[in-house]
């Protein structure tokens, strides 16, 4: 073969291997497409323990019977109810509507509308960081405050209702000798009851079981006016930063700020507060049963509606009662002392 000749095929080698390159290489059109292409949906499993933590207390604690027969139930029942602390279900309640607001297809696509690329994901992702009502410009942003608002009164209500029936039975069996016998290491079970409260509770459940729970939830309810509270639109704030893919473990700090509501902590430090005096002078076990119903239970239930920002149940205290058609006795008028003569 001639120079010629080889210099040729070589120079046809050359071009046919630099048109493989140029097919293999990703053109600026799918450059684009792979910027534009929306992250997955990122949870942190600080979230996940939160949340499932506050579905384990909710279930556990609905599912006390008030039918007690012995001290012994009582106790058990008080050391179910103890295992988390009021802050922790209040945490609890917002994480869990996180994933609650992740189950609004609307609300998903709009955020993933609104931020497209690299760049405008991670300016969204500062701009509801730095200022949770920021989410609310989000399209389908109000359903998902909706439906966290619907869900998180009903687990409130759903624990008040459970409380209210515990508490009645305090009353109930007190006819019962049992009822009546002081409790057993009153000092040990206060301090255990503290102790359990103060340790965060881990959770068993994964992000699949809490994403399937949330999507069988269809609560029933009227029309919410669109002034949702603090608890609500952090936890449609955080499920936003989720959808962004920035709410991973490494932004635990940025998500635990996003996700404190101040104006809930007066009262879940009240609800704690109350629940250690009256476990402090309870004797004996029916009063045991009243400080699970009323404090565990019922108050625990009310902050959690009042976090929903739904009306909080009223509960009257004491209504006397006047009996119809009762003659009033007639009284004579008191006589005048007679002068001395």
């Amino acid at each position: 073969m001639s120079q010629v000749s080889r210099t040729l095929t070589k120079l046809a080698g050359l071009a046919a291997l630099a048109l493989v390159v140029a097919a293999c290489s990703p053109t600026n059109d799918s450059l684009s497409a792979a910027r534009s292409k929306p992250p997955e949906i990122v949870i942190g499993p600080r979230i996940i323990d939160q949340a499932g933590a506050y579905r384990n207390f909710l279930d556990r604690t609905t599912a006390i019977s008030p039918a007690f027969t012995d001290g012994a139930s009582v106790s058990r029942a008080v050391a179910i109810g103890s295992t988390i602390e009021p802050s922790q279900i209040m945490q609890g309640a917002i994480a869990y509507g996180v994933i609650v607001a992740l189950e609004e297809p609307a609300f998903v696509a709009g955020v993933r509308a609104q931020a497209i690329g690299d760049i405008q994901r991670a300016q969204l992702a500062e701009s509801i960081t730095a200022n949770p009502y920021n989410v609310l410009g989000i399209q389908g942003s109000g359903e998902a405050a909706t439906r966290v608002t619907l869900v998180m009164a009903e687990d409130g209500q759903r624990l008040y209702d459970a409380g209210k029936a515990v508490k009645q039975s305090a009353y109930d069996v007190q006819k019962q000798a049992w009822s009546k016998a002081e409790v057993a290491d009153r000092t040990g079970r206060l301090a255990s009851a503290k102790a359990q409260a103060s340790v965060q509770f881990d959770s068993d459940l994964s992000e699949a079981d809490l994403r399937g729970h949330a999507a069988t939830r269809r609560p029933t309810g009227g029309p919410i006016e669109p002034h949702y509270s603090q608890s609500v639109i952090r936890a449609v704030a955080v499920a936003a930063l989720a959808i962004l893919g920035q709410a991973g473990p490494a932004r635990n700090d940025a998500i635990g700020a996003v996700m404190q509501d101040p104006n809930i902590n007066t009262c879940t430090r009240m609800t704690k507060l109350n629940l250690n005096q009256c476990l402090a002078v309870s004797k004996p076990h029916y009063e045991d049963i009243f400080c699970l119903g009323q404090h565990i239970m019922m108050d625990s239930g009310r902050c959690v509606i009042k976090a929903s920002g739904q009306k909080e149940p009223y509960e009257a205290r004491f209504v006397p009662t006047v009996k119809p058609n009762t003659p009033v006795k007639a009284t004579a008028p008191a006589k005048k002392p007679a002068k001395k003569k």
